[in-house]
C-alpha cells in the first residue's frame, strides 16, 4: 500500500474525525502560520485559487472572500468528514467556496486553471512528491505561484516531542520516520523542499521561516486549559499512535507524565509549545 492510500485511510477514519470533533481548536492553533502563509500569497479579487489539502475549509472560505464574486476558491482533501464538515461551513456563512473530495497529487483539475495554490500544512504527505507537485504545476497558469506552509523538523517543534518524551520510559520510544518519509515534519528540510520543487518545474524558490508558539490547550483556568491540552494529545498527534493498544494502568501513568509536562507550560491559562514552521513561495516556470 502506498503512502497516499494509507493517508485516505487514516483521514477517513480516526484522524478525519479527531480533527472535525476539535476543529475550531486546531484551526486557532494553525492560525499564525496559515496568516503568514495567506499574507505572502497575496491573493487578490478575481483570482482562481486552489487550497490543497483543506481539512475544514478555514483558508478556502478566507481565500474565497478575498477572490470575490468574480474569483474561485476551490478547496480539496482527501478526507470525506473534513469535507463535509467544510460544506457546512458554507452553508453557515453563505461563502462562495468550493470543496471536493479529492487527493491532489492525482486528482483531474483544469490546466493553466489557477492563479495560486495555496496550502496550510496539506503538502506534507504525499507518497511521490514531486510528480504531486509537477502535477499541480499543470493546474497554474503561465507565471502562477504557489505558497504553502509546512512544519519545520520535529525537534524544533515541542508540540510534538514534549508527550513523547514525557512517556520516555513508560512505553518503548516509536520507531524514528526515515526524514524522507511522508509525514509532517518530511519537509523539515529546506533544501529537500528547493529540490523537489525545482525538479517539478518551479522557479523562483523563496523558504521563510516562521516561529509561534502553539496554543495546545486553552480553558477558563489553568487546570482547565492543562485538561483540555491532555485531551487533544489523546485525540491528535504522536501519542495517541504511541499509546495504542498500551495497558490500560500504562496509559494513566502516560497521562500523568503528560499532564505533568503540560502544566509546566501553562502561561496565563494556556498551555503554549514552541511550533517552528517554513512559508515557502514558487513561481511556475511554464511560459
Amino acid at each position: 500500500m502506498n503512502a497516499n492510500a494509507q493517508q485516505v485511510i487514516d483521514w477517513n477514519g480516526d484522524s478525519g474525525a479527531s480533527w472535525v470533533a476539535y476543529q475550531e481548536q486546531l484551526d486557532r492553533m494553525l492560525e499564525p502560520y496559515g496568516a503568514a502563509a495567506f499574507a505572502k500569497a497575496a491573493i487578490r479579487c478575481g483570482d482562481h485559487v486552489l487550497d490543497i489539502g483543506c481539512g475544514a475549509g478555514e483558508s478556502t472560505l478566507a481565500i474565497a472572500w478575498e477572490t470575490g464574486p468574480t474569483g474561485r476558491a476551490l478547496g480539496i482533501d482527501i478526507s470525506e468528514p473534513l469535507i463535509r464538515r467544510a460544506r457546512e461551513r458554507v452553508w453557515d456563512t453563505m461563502s462562495q467556496a468550493e470543496f471536493r473530495i479529492a487527493d491532489a497529487s492525482n486528482a483531474p483539475l483544469p490546466v493553466a486553471g489557477f492563479d495560486c495554490l495555496f496550502s496550510r500544512f496539506g503538502v506534507m504527505f504525499f507518497d511521490d512528491p514531486v510528480a504531486a507537485f509537477t502535477h499541480l504545476r499543470t493546474t497554474l497558469k503561465p507565471g502562477g505561484r504557489i505558497v504553502f506552509a509546512c512544519w519545520r523538523g520535529a525537534a524544533e517543534n515541542d508540540w510534538a516531542t514534549l508527550p513523547l518524551q514525557a512517556i520516555e520510559g513508560i512505553v518503548p520510544p516509536p520507531a524514528k520516520p526515515s526524514p524522507a518519509a511522508p509525514g509532517p515534519f518530511s519537509f523539515g528540510d529546506p533544501d529537500r523542499v528547493r529540490d523537489i520543487l525545482a525538479k517539478a518545474g518551479f522557479g523562483g524558490i523563496d523558504i521563510e521561516p516562521v516561529d509561534h508558539p502553539v496554543v495546545f490547550g486553552e480553558g477558563a483556568t489553568g487546570a482547565a486549559a492543562v485538561d483540555d491540552a491532555l485531551d487533544r494529545a489523546f485525540a491528535v498527534g504522536p501519542l495517541r499512535r504511541a499509546l495504542a493498544g498500551q495497558p490500560d494502568l500504562v496509559v494513566v501513568k502516560a497521562a500523568a507524565a503528560v499532564h505533568a509536562a503540560f502544566t509546566r507550560k501553562l502561561v496565563d491559562n494556556r498551555v503554549l509549545i514552541d511550533g517552528a514552521g517554513w512559508i515557502v513561495s514558487a513561481r511556475n516556470r511554464a511560459h
